[in-house]
């Protein structure tokens, strides 16, 4: 249960499709100009692993699996911060979106002051990237809003669909599962251009769309009472 009012609660599907956006622009600018992995998309890196490990050219195992280890490094740090908050938006989940707000803005200073894109500092980007992936999917997590875990869609466009006026016709929250689809491709488009200038530019503005969110989550959902958490079941 969640100790939020509920017109608290309906604010939170907003600030979580804000993020989806500023996930799309990471995912693109870490695919295209990080060797061809990805930080949010868990199901992406672990394709790409998959094929590179079955020796496809043009791919190397390295980077997907320091951004799926980096990845889960992210979840699992903020996993143990939230072991005691409730279901709804604290004061913890304010610090953990800040945090992810200030990696990205820290990688976008590193790749602004930085022309290559290769070596070892690009590695240590590629797992920074990863650990405030990680670390914001388990946030969003925790407040339980169905349908929007920030790094991917498939769900949602898989609930959009099967309901859809083709399909069982209900229509249920179909407007967050359109609206998370569609910001996560405005995010990647966002990035890709962004990328024409200089990646550190589309990190600079995902890291600004974050700290933002933090900033109005608290703002616009005042923070829930912590104290031991009950067992949660996950959101159909």
């Amino acid at each position: 249960m969640t100790s939020q009012s509920p017109a608290a609660q309906a604010r939170l599907p907003g600030l979580l499709l804000a993020l989806t956006f500023s996930t799309g622009i990471v995912d693109a600018v870490s695919f295209l100009g990080l060797d061809q992995v990805f930080t949010g998309n868990v199901t992406g890196n672990v394709l790409l692993l998959g094929m590179a490990a079955a020796g496809s050219p043009g791919l190397s195992p390295l980077r997907p699996a320091v951004s799926l280890v980096a990845f889960a490094a992210g979840a699992t740090l903020a996993g143990r911060v939230l072991r005691v908050a409730p279901a709804a938006w604290t004061h913890r989940t304010t610090v953990l979106f800040a945090l992810v707000g200030a990696m990205l803005l820290l990688c976008s200073g590193v790749w602004l002051g930085w022309g290559e894109r290769q070596g070892v500092l690009s590695a240590v980007v590629t797992a920074a990237l990863g650990l405030a992936m990680g670390a914001q999917a388990a946030t969003a997590r925790r407040l339980a809003v169905a349908d929007l875990n920030t790094v991917v869609v498939t769900v949602a466009f898989t609930g959009l669909a099967a309901e859809s006026p083709l399909g069982e016709r209900t229509h249920r929250r179909w407007r967050r599962r359109a609206g998370s689809v569609v910001l996560l491709g405005a995010g990647a488009v966002t990035g890709a251009l962004l990328l024409r200038i200089h990646p550190g530019l589309g990190l600079l503005l995902s890291a600004t769309v974050v700290l933002a969110v933090a900033a109005a989550g608290t703002t616009l959902v005042p923070p829930a009472p912590e104290g031991p958490a009950p067992h949660r079941q996950n959101p159909p």
